[in-house]
């Protein structure tokens, strides 16, 4: 195993002596995802397995080429789990997922927990990596706080693998939670579903995911949010007709779900493989907002997905509409990317991330420098300069 390191080290040695840029490349599940892809592949796939995990510690490391459904299931076996619900995008013939561990946390992306357990920043303890002199470095470790400082590690997390090729990652994980309920309530605007969302975060109620959207397939279009608790089995049996009760107060159609039928739900809510996450028109692109939770909607004329409690809102919208999404974005102190290009649109002139305040640019540049002074990793996957 040893030698597929050995093989990507020579891979970036040569690199930095010829001047040639490098695309990291795990599963490929996320390839749709960012600016453009440049360079030779630099394949890290055949870096996989589980270097040790402890259950009783609440802590694995993995290689970076780890299959995320393989980690996944060695943590089910001990009934635990990645409490940030990392998506699952891509998969192969076969229909197996070929995300892996070190595109999860290259991306940074998390799923329909986000907004209580915690983005994949938060579970990161620590990380290997080779950067862009061929140097092997680690930082942080296998507990929470080891040391005094700044928390290097964290840095990787949706850094688009622009700061070095990552090789070992430490995650903390939890415990399942012992009992889950869905709530789902129709009828409700999205305004007033922010608002109920909001009255109860500040109660303490077990209350783990939100989804917020309009079911265009039935004539005419119905809202619908669906709410997710999770805990002790007594918190969410308490909270449930509690909750429902103040959705029927609002004159909503409120309900319980079965939760064999839930789960795959929110699953595909997670792995954007719901109804809503099919572009609806060619030249339309799915933009991701992200904004505080307590932003009111927004009077866009887009179809609309809302998760995280109103911290992350999804829209299809054309190319067109990147100043009024970002403006609209940013008037709440938010930001608007292209999260998916339109199929049939060249998007390789819109700049998919919201555009980086002069000091933050500095910033990124700075570390980009630092870690890779020569620019040969993911040469213009966040911004097109860098």
């Amino acid at each position: 195993m040893e030698s597929e390191l050995r093989q990507i080290t020579e891979r970036v040695r040569a690199a930095l002596t010829h001047g040639t840029v490098l695309r990291v490349r795990g599963g490929g599940s996320k390839d749709f995802y960012g600016q453009s892809l440049q360079g030779e592949v630099l394949d890290v796939s055949a870096w996989r397995g589980i270097i040790s995990y402890e259950p009783s510690e609440l802590v694995v490391t993995v290689r970076a080429g780890t299959p995320l459904q393989e980690l996944q299931a060695a943590l089910a076996e001990k009934g635990q789990h990645l409490a940030f619900e990392p998506p699952c995008f891509g998969s192969d013939t076969a229909g197996v997922s070929v995300a892996t561990c070190g595109g999860m946390v290259a991306a940074g992306l998390s799923g329909p927990a986000r907004a209580s357990a915690g983005a994949v920043r938060d579970f990161v303890l620590g990380v290997t990596l080779l950067n862009g002199r061929a140097e092997l470095l680690t930082f942080g470790g296998q507990v929470i706080k080891n040391v005094a400082g700044y928390d290097v590690s964290r840095l990787m997390v949706g850094a688009m693998g622009t700061l070095g090729v990552l090789t070992e990652i430490s995650l903390k994980v939890l415990p399942r939670a012992l009992s889950e309920a869905t709530l789902v309530c129709s009828g409700l605007s999205q305004q007033a579903a922010l608002d109920q969302l909001h009255r109860w975060g500040g109660k303490p109620l077990p209350l783990n995911a939100s989804c917020w959207l309009v079911d265009t397939s039935v004539a005419p279009p119905r809202e619908h949010l669906y709410v997710r608790l999770r805990g002790a089995a007594a918190a969410v049996e308490a909270a449930c007709p509690r909750m429902l009760a103040d959705l029927q107060a609002l004159g909503g159609e409120a309900a319980r779900m079965d939760n064999a039928q839930a789960a795959p739900d929110w699953n595909a809510c997670r792995d954007q493989t719901l109804p809503f996450f099919q572009a609806p028109a060619p030249e339309l692109g799915l933009w991701r907002l992200s904004m505080p939770q307590t932003a009111p909607a927004l009077n866009l004329p887009f179809g609309t997905l809302v998760e995280w409690h109103g911290g992350q809102r999804w829209l299809w919208a054309p190319l067109s509409a990147v100043g009024q999404l970002r403006q609209s974005a940013n008037s709440v102190g938010g930001t608007a990317t292209l999260f998916r290009a339109p199929a049939s649109v060249d998007a390789a002139a819109i700049q998919r991330f919201n555009p980086l305040q002069s000091a933050l640019s500095g910033i990124h540049q700075r570390l980009k420098h630092e870690f890779d002074p020569a620019g040969i990793f993911n040469r213009g996957r966040m911004y097109a300069q860098w």
